[in-house]
């Protein structure tokens, strides 16, 4: 039974969304890992066992076990809530890439907020429904110091001369999953990027749990001149993560 606490009134909780690849979970460590962070961040009086436990738990139902679907872990003083949907990415998404804007809104690379998946993220989920009313697939949040941060849900990589370059954690985002995981097996620089510089870049894609790695085809006024080095990140993702067990 959910029971309205500072998570429900505050937004003072967290929460973790897996992917599930025929009821195996990806990077099922490094989410329970962040999302251990930040519970000790919150003071909150979960351990990561109990959460496991649920997980466990909602993984056995069989709606879970089919096809792509995507787990969410949400956790508060009072609730521990597990649920599943259907993952919403299809395979013309990535063929397409995506359209993408500039959200008139700023991250705010000075609040601890920023670097944790908190439920106090309205302005990301208000801005990605208010840009695909426009037919925009994602928003794109710049500092307050004008700095190319992160997308509303997404981290956000450009490529020069097939080298990947991706915002340091300090322009104020979340340390995605997907995104220590590009960072680690390929060579990423990690760059301060301006509006103004985009232009410079062949390629943009963007990436969190569930779509993995998506291709940008436009950038607000920009449209890149290509996305084949996306595309293949992203097929290469998709052959080398099947999954994993709890």
């Amino acid at each position: 039974m959910f029971t309205p606490d500072d998570g429900y009134y505050f937004g003072l909780g967290a929460f973790e969304t897996i992917a599930l690849e025929e009821g195996r979970p990806q990077f099922l460590r490094e989410h329970l890992q962040r999302l251990e962070t930040a519970l000790k961040f919150f003071s909150l009086p979960v351990s990561v066992e109990q959460i496991r436990e649920a997980v466990e738990e909602a993984l056995s139902r069989q709606e879970a076990r089919q096809g792509r679907r995507a787990l969410k872990v949400a956790v508060s003083r009072e609730n521990l809530l597990v649920t599943t949907r259907e993952n919403p990415y299809c395979r013309e998404d990535y063929l397409q890439g995506f359209d993408t804007d500039y959200s008139a809104i700023r991250r705010n690379e000075t609040s601890p907020f920023s670097y944790h998946k908190t439920l106090n993220c309205g302005d990301g989920i208000w801005e990605k429904r208010r840009a695909a009313a426009a037919g925009i697939r994602e928003p794109i949040f710049l500092n307050t110091r004008g700095q190319i941060a992160e997308g509303a849900t997404t981290n956000v990589f450009f490529i020069r001369e097939g080298r990947l370059v991706t915002p340091p954690l300090s322009c104020g985002m979340l340390p995605g999953i997907l995104r220590a995981y590009l960072c680690r097996i390929y060579e990423t620089e990690e760059k301060i990027v301006l509006p103004e510089e985009v232009a410079e870049y062949e390629e943009m894609f963007v990436t969190n749990s569930l779509l993995g790695i998506m291709p940008v085809r436009r950038l607000g006024q920009h449209t890149f001149s290509g996305m084949e080095r996306g595309l293949a990140l992203a097929r290469m993702f998709f052959d080398s993560h099947p999954g994993e067990e709890v």
